[in-house]
């Protein structure tokens, strides 16, 4: 189907039943604005619905599509989303697909359904969004997830995060209320710990429970989309749960964020979710890094050529300017790379750079439009750091495209393996 903005789609399926898988495909202009601006609606039994949210969260992937496989739900490769959540229902379970995203969405999936009897002991299954922008960091507080009434169990989250800094923002501790206690029954340790992981680590990995689907970097900074589902662990309750989540954040700062919960009630269940908000149905812009002013950035730089060895974008904990710089690395002795930066008026510039240095780094002669600028620079250092900006010399630049050219001279005794290259930054001075 094709939803043009503002439009829907609803389809009814008769019960006694249960949903027990969906398969969906999201064709749009920007994938990641249509994921989370088109809103997905499972109402069961003539009741308010029971799921709520964007269609991204609400398999578990955000913002965007980000492959991954669980047990409950995932993303593959070739961007099908799926569900495997069982959803029974006694009479009807009426599916709404509303397109807020402002722009034409076309979708395409299955729904699987199943004869399913409903008995005593059948339970309703719970999806619910909820996001808040610019939230503080200081001070410290508990965040929450969700508070559910009556008797269900719950069966886990999603969260994600934009974070407008490098530094680590999962500290808080998760804190799990049963049947109105007064103090959590459930304590964790800190926010990686409750989704399968530590030390602030950005390496994405997927398993049947839980996943890391998206860290951007550099640092953590960025998006990141974590998930835990708890099914062979799932948290019974008889009259009440609350779930929160501190942030705890190791910098002063605001940040974004937007979490779903799954969980099954029984019939009269209820929860604290409010209406979406229709302004909230958005990616979150994520600040461009604090950089030099004026400086043409290594990263952004067109590598025009690269004789051998590979020249990449590499992010990380250094303080590069817009916190990226242009790697050059596994080059061979006499091996050379060109880089690309405009200049929109011609003339007499002395050229300044910032570099960066390491013990895998080598020995470099640069050139800027083929001339030499000054002798071979040897970018050995016993420890990672980046250099202070240095002057390569005064140059005639023309109006648009001048080259950069790096020509390996090999390294250092001591150097280790990889005879690496790093710009950070050049910086045109008149």
């Amino acid at each position: 189907m094709t939803l043009t903005p503002g439009a829907g789609e609803s389809t009814t399926l008769p019960g006694p039943a249960a949903l027990c898988r969906i398969t969906c495909k999201v064709s749009a202009e920007n994938v990641e604005t249509a994921l989370r601006g088109c809103v997905v609606s499972i109402a069961f039994d003539e009741h308010s619905p029971a799921i709520l949210a964007p269609l991204g969260d609400f398999f578990g992937t955000a913002p965007g599509v980000n492959p991954y496989k669980s047990l409950p739900s995932g993303v593959l490769e070739d961007g099908t989303l799926y569900s495997s959540w069982v959803m029974p229902f006694k009479r009807e379970a009426v599916i709404r697909i509303h397109n807020l995203s402002g722009a034409a969405i076309q979708l395409q999936g299955v729904l699987g359904v199943k004869d399913r009897p409903w008995t005593e002991d059948s339970l309703y299954f719970h999806a619910k969004w909820r996001a808040e922008k610019d939230i503080p960091t200081r001070p410290m507080q508990d965040w929450n997830y969700l508070e559910a009434n009556g008797t269900g169990r719950f069966c886990g989250v999603m969260l994600h995060i934009a974070n407008p800094v490098k530094d680590w923002w999962g500290e808080g501790d998760e804190k799990i209320y049963v049947d109105g206690e007064a103090f959590p029954g459930f304590f964790g340790t800190g926010t990686e710990d409750y989704f399968g992981y530590a030390w602030c680590n950005t390496a994405l990995f997927t398993h049947a429970y839980h996943n890391q689907v998206r860290c951007d970097g550099p640092g953590n900074m960025g998006h990141s989309c974590v998930s835990r589902f708890h099914i062979m662990d799932n948290i019974p309750f008889k009259a009440s749960l609350k779930f929160d989540l501190e942030v705890w954040h190791w910098a002063d700062t605001k940040i974004t964020q937007a979490i779903m919960a799954y969980w099954y009630g029984a019939p009269g269940a209820t929860d604290n979710f409010a209406p979406i908000d229709p302004n909230l149905l958005v990616v979150p812009d994520i600040p461009e890094p604090p950089g030099v002013e004026g400086a043409l950035e290594g990263e952004k730089m067109r590598v025009v050529s690269v004789s051998n060895g590979t020249a990449e974008v590499q992010g990380g904990p250094w303080p590069w300017s817009r916190a990226f710089q242009l790697w050059w690395k596994h080059a061979g002795t006499g091996d050379k790379l060109a880089l690309a930066f405009s200049v929109e008026e011609p003339g007499e510039y002395e050229v300044r750079a910032a570099f960066t240095m390491a013990p895998d780094y080598g020995i470099h002669q640069l050139y800027i439009n083929g001339e030499k600028a000054g002798v071979p620079i040897d970018f050995y250092h016993e420890k990672v750091i980046v250099a202070k900006e240095r002057s390569l010399g005064r140059f005639h630049l023309k109006q648009g495209e001048n080259l950069l050219q790096v020509e390996s001279a090999g390294c250092r005794a001591e150097a280790r393996p990889g005879n690496m290259f790093g710009l950070d930054y050049l910086l045109l001075a008149p």
